[in-house]
C-alpha cells in the first residue's frame, strides 16, 4: 500500500485514463487551476448543498477505474455528483441516501426532461405566482399571516412564522401550492427551485446562509457587501432568479447527457441489501461535523418531507466524543460490508474522507478489502469565510 502526497502540476480530469499512474494525479487544485464556475458546472449547482465533493475529482475515478456501460454505487449519494458526472461518462449508478431532501435533489438532477415542456411548466408556475402575489396592494399584505395560511400544515407553522418575513413567506407557500395543485410533470425539479428560493429568503445575513444560528430581523453590517443590509423581506425575486438559472443548467446538461440508467433511492445503507455493482465512488458523512437533515430544515419544512434525521450516520448533533466515533465507525463498516457483498471481485472502492480521527484504518481492516493507495488532498478554502486548512484522503480498495 502506498500513500501519495502530489506535488506536480495540478491533473486536468478529462485527461485521465485508465492507466494514468496514480503518482501522476495531483488533486490539490487552486481556484485559478479549478474556477468555481467549471466546479459548479450545469446541474452541480441547482441547489448549495454543505460537505460534498467536487464534479472533477469523481470524475478522475470514474475515468481511471471505471468503463462505459459499468455500474458505480454511491451509498451516500447526498446532492448526486457521483450520479451525474457517471450520467456524462456512460456509466451507469445506483445512489442511495438517508435524507429525503437529498434524494429529491439527486432524482431532479438526473431526470431526463423534454426541454421546451421543462421551460414551460417552470416559467407557468411563476407567472402565476407572479399573478397571485406581486399585483395585490402592500396594504392588504400587511394582514397575512403565514401560520394561518390554508396550505399550511400545523407542525409546519413555528419553523416558516420564525424564518421567513410575511411576504416572502405568502410568496413561497403560493408557489407551493401551484405545484401541489398544478398538472406539471416535473414536479421534483419545481420543488428544488422552491426549496432553493427559500434558503436564500430566510431571516438570515446574506453571509452566512449556511450555518444561520437565529433569525435576524433588524438591519446589520453585512461582510460579504461592507455595508449596512436589512433582513430578506421577499422570495419572489429568487423564484425568479433560480427558475431562470435553472432552465439555463438543465440545458446544459442536457446536451451531455448518454443513455446510462441512473437509480436513486431514500432508504438507511445500514439495512439495504445492494443490487449487483462493479465499484464504489462515495464521500460518507464526516463523524460530528454536518447535520445533513438541519441544513435542509427550510425544505423539511415547506414541502413536508420524511424526516429521518435520526438515523443519520455521524451527525453534528452528537458531537465527536469516543463513543460517537465508535458508533460512527460501526455504522460505516456495516453500510460498507453490505456494499461488498453485491461487488464484483476485484472492483475499486474509492472512499473519499476527511479522516482527521484516524478512523478508517480500522474499518478497512474489518473488511474483505485490500488497501491499495491512500491519496492525500489539498482543499482548498475557495469560498465564504472560513479559513482554515483543509485535507481530505482518498483511499482506494480493491474487494479481495
Amino acid at each position: 500500500m502506498k500513500v501519495y502526497t502530489i506535488e506536480q502540476n495540478p491533473t486536468r480530469s478529462q485527461e485521465v485514463v485508465p492507466d494514468t499512474p496514480l503518482e501522476c494525479l495531483n488533486l490539490n487544485w487552486t481556484e485559478k487551476d479549478l474556477p468555481e464556475r467549471e466546479r459548479t458546472k450545469h446541474v452541480h449547482r441547482l441547489h448549495p448543498y454543505l460537505g460534498k465533493y467536487i464534479p472533477q475529482l469523481v470524475e478522475i475515478f470514474l475515468r481511471r477505474y471505471f468503463v462505459r456501460g459499468e455500474t458505480v454505487l454511491d451509498p451516500f449519494c447526498g446532492s448526486g455528483t457521483t450520479l451525474v458526472q457517471a450520467h456524462e461518462l456512460g456509466i451507469n449508478s445506483i445512489g442511495f441516501d438517508i435524507s429525503a431532501f437529498n434524494v429529491l435533489l439527486a432524482r431532479a438532477k438526473t431526470q431526463e426532461y423534454d426541454l421546451s415542456l421543462m421551460r414551460r411548466e417552470v416559467l407557468d408556475i411563476l407567472n402565476k405566482v407572479m399573478s397571485a402575489t406581486q399585483v395585490d396592494s402592500a396594504q392588504s399584505r400587511l394582514w397575512f399571516d403565514c401560520t394561518q395560511h390554508p396550505y399550511l400544515s400545523d407542525e409546519n407553522n413555528e419553523y416558516l412564522e420564525r424564518w421567513f418575513a410575511p411576504k416572502a413567506c405568502e410568496e413561497l407557500l403560493t408557489y407551493r401550492y401551484f405545484i401541489e395543485t398544478g398538472d406539471y410533470q416535473y414536479k421534483d425539479l419545481l420543488k428544488v427551485i422552491l426549496s432553493r428560493s427559500a434558503r436564500s429568503a430566510r431571516l438570515t445575513t446574506h453571509f452566512d446562509l449556511d450555518f444561520p444560528k437565529k433569525p435576524v430581523t433588524e438591519p446589520y453590517h453585512c461582510y460579504k457587501h461592507k455595508r449596512i443590509c436589512h433582513p430578506t423581506e421577499e422570495a419572489f425575486k429568487f423564484l425568479k432568479r433560480y427558475s431562470n438559472d435553472t432552465i439555463k443548467r438543465v440545458s446544459e446538461f442536457a446536451s451531455l447527457r448518454t443513455d446510462a440508467r441512473v437509480d436513486v433511492y431514500h432508504d438507511d445503507c445500514r439495512k439495504v441489501d445492494f443490487p449487483e455493482v462493479h465499484g464504489v465512488i462515495t464521500s460518507p458523512p464526516y463523524v460530528g461535523l454536518i447535520d445533513y437533515h438541519e441544513q435542509h430544515a427550510y425544505a423539511y419544512n415547506l414541502l413536508g418531507l420524511v424526516d429521518k434525521r435520526t438515523n443519520e450516520i455521524g451527525p453534528a448533533a452528537n458531537g465527536k466524543s469516543r463513543s460517537a466515533k465508535e458508533a460512527y465507525q460501526k455504522d460505516i463498516a456495516e453500510v460498507f460490508r453490505r456494499v461488498l457483498h453485491s461487488m464484483h471481485d476485484g472492483g475499486r472502492f474509492i472512499v473519499v474522507a476527511n479522516d482527521q480521527d484516524n478512523l478508517y484504518g480500522d474499518i478497512a481492516a474489518s473488511l474483505n478489502v485490500e488497501v491499495e493507495n491512500i491519496i492525500e488532498r489539498h482543499v482548498n478554502r475557495r469560498t465564504g469565510r472560513r479559513s482554515k486548512e483543509f485535507f481530505e484522503s482518498i483511499f482506494i480498495w480493491r474487494k479481495i
